[in-house]
């Protein structure tokens, strides 16, 4: 962060997730924060095969892009570091859930917390263990 002239971070909800799936929903994601920098870029560089149609700006789509350039890694961690926070506050709003320990990815105990607590507004419908959780209740 220190280093880097301009970041930001873009997301998208768990209902954006269900109603446009989580390929467009990441899309969708990558062009706020393309759009959020404080300094526009002439050039954007994507992790993975897709490009946000919505980019007013050159970009390119470098398949496992985090792995290979620096500036995508960087982008990243700076995104997994925002989403494990983003798990801590979950856990401190519902400590019934442990999202600090799974951090809201399959485990299971995450699937064992759905199954008994049932789903948040933050869970993705559309994600399949969150459709079985969905339906004991």
């Amino acid at each position: 962060k220190e280093k880097a002239l301009a970041w930001a971070l873009g997301r998208a909800e768990a209902n954006e997730i269900d109603e446009i799936n989580i390929l467009q929903a990441s899309l969708l994601a990558m062009t706020r924060a393309v759009k959020s920098l404080k300094i526009q870029p002439h050039f954007v560089l994507v992790d993975g095969n897709k490009i946000p149609k919505d980019l007013d700006i050159p970009a390119q789509a470098v398949v496992k892009g985090d792995s290979i350039v620096a500036e995508i890694s960087a982008a990243s961690i700076l995104a997994k570091v925002a989403r494990d926070q983003e798990m801590e506050e979950l856990d401190k709003q519902y400590p019934e859930y442990a999202f600090a320990k799974h951090k809201g990815y399959p485990t299971k105990l995450h699937l064992e917390k759905l199954a008994e607590f049932g789903t948040l507004p933050q869970h993705r419908r559309s994600f399949a263990p969150v459709k079985k959780a969905l339906e004991q209740f």
